[in-house]
């Protein structure tokens, strides 16, 4: 029974005889004629593998492999391997689009639509010109929630957006974006596009997954100025849950529209009323466990390289022997995380490591200004959108959030970066150690 449109599967092809494969493999060879100097050759399972160099550009070679060996029901993936050769692993996924689905994704958007506006209807006070809709009889009272339910909607729609129009740029199979209506919280859990083709390289991938975040920012601070310019200044004990002070970029943009607030005073937006603190703190709390799946993943591989390098305990660099995972590695981030969590706040924790996570950033977008003057004639497969102005912009804006940090969070910022700065005694104990047992092997 299908209660989800998703609930459906792709059936995995059964492997092929030897034989068969052995068949495929020949002809894969020859497909990459002209593309690749086929070094090596090896079957894993129903997987593929050709080792040696290419012939031509990685991005011209993805090309030419994704078409040729289409032919036969494979998608080729390019990985570089140390010494400068590739490894092009052949995948029997064949073509995987699927038929749009466009009437299921507008009776979402109906849906999320409906639940949306009642939502602001429920919350959302402000706008004396749309308070005056509440005395209107049902279902037209549900106009009132217009302020909140368009801007929500704009915010989450070019976003989704963002995604599907770059991930039609770069060829991939996407979906519509599929809106959740929701008949609690903000009337939506936010919405999800399909992706039913791989990704033809790390840098396509890159930018399909920054769009849209960027494309909803283009909407979300337009309506952050709009929504201070409905705003006013409250003692802060009538602020109550729904008073700014938490993010930077707010307390910016508050500063702007407000000037220094006098002392015992807050900024009210009477959104959400008194349910608003409840509601931001179930947001935040979606918010986070969305980027778990990443931080997870990016994470404890980290801890697995350091082991690898010899920087730290030569357990953590163990794979799991089936699934070829960093098991121990993940271990290791499962305990931290849990003395983390039991440490301190969520504010906290995150006030100890944005400033020292920001001068790393900083230090990473200066590199690339440093890379630029000393190898120009570098191969560079993927540009930096708007070089110089917008790395430069990102500096600037970085560097004023430290500012603004070291200024009014002296407790975290200083103890944070002390912290960080303790790695690089660790560094040298761990590489002297490294250095010691490698002499006393080759000994």
């Amino acid at each position: 029974m299908r209660l989800w449109p998703f609930r459906r599967r792709r059936i995995p092809l059964p492997p092929l005889p030897a034989d068969d494969l052995l068949i495929i493999e020949e002809r894969l060879r020859h497909a990459a004629d002209g593309v690749l100097i086929v070094h090596e050759r090896q079957i894993r399972g129903p997987v593929i593998v050709f080792r040696g160099a290419l012939q031509t550009e990685p991005a011209k070679a993805v090309d030419t492999l994704l078409e040729r060996f289409g032919a036969f029901g494979y998608t080729p993936f390019l990985k570089a391997e140390r010494g400068g050769g590739v490894a092009v692993q052949a995948w029997p996924l064949g073509d995987m689009t699927q038929a749009p689905r466009p009437r299921l994704a507008l009776v979402l958007f109906a849906l999320t639509v409906l639940s949306t506006f009642a939502a602001g209807w429920a919350f959302f006070t402000g706008s004396e010109t749309f308070d005056a809709l509440r005395a209107w009889p049902f279902p037209g009272s549900l106009l009132s929630g217009a302020p909140f339910a368009l801007t929500l909607l704009a915010i989450l729609g070019v976003h989704e957006f963002g995604h599907y129009f770059t991930a039609r740029y770069y060829g991939a199979a996407v979906s519509l974006p599929y809106f959740i209506p929701a008949p609690v919280l903000f009337g939506t859990f936010g919405a999800i596009i399909r992706m039913r083709s791989p990704a033809r390289d790390r840098n396509s991938l890159f930018d399909i997954a920054a769009a849209g975040p960027l494309a909803g920012l283009l909407v979300a601070l337009p309506a952050l100025l709009l929504g201070l310019t409905w705003s006013r200044v409250v003692p802060a004990e009538h602020a109550g849950l729904g008073g700014f002070g938490y993010s930077l970029l707010t307390r910016l943009f508050v500063w702007w529209r407000f000037g220094d607030l006098p002392a015992g005073t807050a900024v009210m937006t009477q959104m959400f009323g008194a349910v608003g603190g409840s509601l931001m703190a179930i947001a935040i709390m979606i918010s986070s466990f969305g980027c778990n799946n990443g931080l997870i993943l990016a994470g404890a591989r980290v801890y697995y390289a350091m082991a690898k390098d010899g920087l730290f305990f030569r357990s953590v660099a163990k794979l799991h022997p089936t699934y070829k995972t960093p098991v121990v590695s993940l271990m290791v981030q499962m305990v931290w995380t849990c003395v983390l969590c039991i440490s301190g706040s969520y504010g906290q924790l995150l006030e100890y490591i944005i400033f020292a996570v920001l001068v790393f950033y900083v230090l990473t977008i200066i590199g690339l200004f440093v890379l630029r003057r000393t190898h120009p004639d570098a191969n560079r497969p993927y540009r930096a959108i708007g070089y110089p102005v917008l790395p430069a912009i990102y500096i600037v804006m970085a560097l004023f959030i430290d500012v603004v940090l070291l200024r009014y969070k002296p407790q975290y910022t200083w103890p944070g970066l002390i912290i960080v700065l303790l790695g690089i005694p660790v560094y040298y104990i761990w590489s002297n150690r490294s250095g010691s047992a490698a002499e006393v092997t080759r000994v």
